[in-house]
């Protein structure tokens, strides 16, 4: 373990105050002999004196492009787009393996530059089940979201927050009318999420679908919601579960669709009813004026709590980084990056691999 040095780096996008190793797990990684260089951020929800009190030593952001060629670059989001080479083992979420827009561009760096993507979304035990994940926290906010639209509630631009102060703002007022809500993926951590975040807004009803409800799905049922909350990832081809005619169908009760996955771009999308992702600065975007349809679509949700979601993700994450090796769960991680890029044809026209 000693000879592991890891550069937990600064997230570029503006928005994005979670950390994969919060202050508390740093101190574990170094006391157990990991070398933990992390780069000042001036959004990143834990200081750096706290990193810094931890044992770790501190970089400037963006200096990992010059660390050392054996150090594993963490982080969550996306890259910068420079520089066009990636020579370093990078885990985060690349979002590059179902043709997503810029995946081939994305994994044709990683190839000329001889380094690895270990995505973490591909992080798995031995049953394929995920390591660690934000999904609990994903589903949790999407659901508050929709309650504070469907009520006329929420305010834009979002800002983070602590979980007391959102469920303070999700207590139904006496004149607030009641609802009907759907989670599609109730039986998965974003879907318990999203069933617990209605719970606490007053929805104690909210209709669980899963496998079972979507392997024959009842659109008009779906329909006569009047909020939606998915919380399907897929990952091979299935059914859609809203289309186009479905929204201009004149039944339809749905007023309030939340898209917690935000899949979108890739061919597996199962709400094919939208083309662009929604932010913090403009959270809802209307589907339909008539009757209306509003959908809130954002990628980086947990962000919104952010010192929870990042607690409970870096605990997951721990025991992995403790325990990092070329083979088991992160040797998946690798031998994924190196499927998707034989996919695509460039792993062995354009890039010699150094790290395995």
């Amino acid at each position: 373990m000693t000879d592991l040095h890891l550069w937990l780096r600064h997230e570029v996008r503006s928005t994005e105050r979670r950390t994969p190793i919060v202050p508390a797990d740093a101190r574990r990684l170094v006391e157990s002999g990991v070398t933990l260089t992390v780069e000042e951020s001036p959004q990143r929800i834990f200081p750096i004196e706290e990193y810094d009190a931890a044992g770790c030593r501190v970089a400037p952001a963006a200096s990992w492009v010059s660390a050392p060629e054996q150090a594993v670059v963490i982080g969550l989001k996306e890259l910068p787009d420079r520089p066009g080479e990636l020579t370093h083992r990078h885990i985060y979420f690349g979002h590059a393996y179902k043709q997503q827009p810029g995946a081939e561009d994305l994994l044709r760096r990683f190839a000329q530059g001889g380094g690895v993507l270990l995505d973490l979304e591909y992080l798995v035990d031995d049953d394929g089940r995920r390591l660690a994940a934000f999904g609990f926290w994903a589903g949790y906010l999407g659901a508050a979201l929709a309650v504070l639209q469907h009520r006329g509630k929420l305010v834009a631009p979002l800002t983070p927050t602590s979980k007391e102060e959102l469920d303070a703002t999700l207590q139904p007022a006496p004149d607030d009318e009641e609802f009907t809500a759907l989670v599609i993926g109730a039986l998965g951590r974003s879907g318990r999420g999203a069933r617990l975040a209605f719970m606490a807004a007053g929805v104690e009803a909210a209709t669980p679908w899963d496998l079972a409800e979507t392997r024959d799905l009842d659109r008009p049922a779906l329909l006569a919601h009047d909020v939606l909350v998915n919380a399907v990832l897929a990952t091979t081809p299935i059914p859609p579960f809203l289309r186009e005619q479905d929204l201009d169908d004149p039944a339809r009760r749905l007023r309030t669709l939340c898209d917690v996955t935000v899949d979108v771009g890739s061919p597996l999308n199962v709400l094919p009813v939208y083309d662009r992702t929604t932010d913090w600065t403009d959270p809802v975007r209307r589907l339909r004026k008539e009757p209306p349809l509003d959908l809130i679509a954002i990628d980086n949700l947990p962000s919104l709590l952010p010192r929870e979601s990042s607690t409970d993700f870096s605990a997951a994450l721990l025991p992995q980084l403790l325990d990092f090796a070329t083979g088991g769960p992160w040797g998946r991680c690798r031998d994924r990056y190196h499927q998707a890029a034989r996919e695509l044809g460039i792993a062995e026209a354009e890039g010699e691999y150094r790290h395995g």
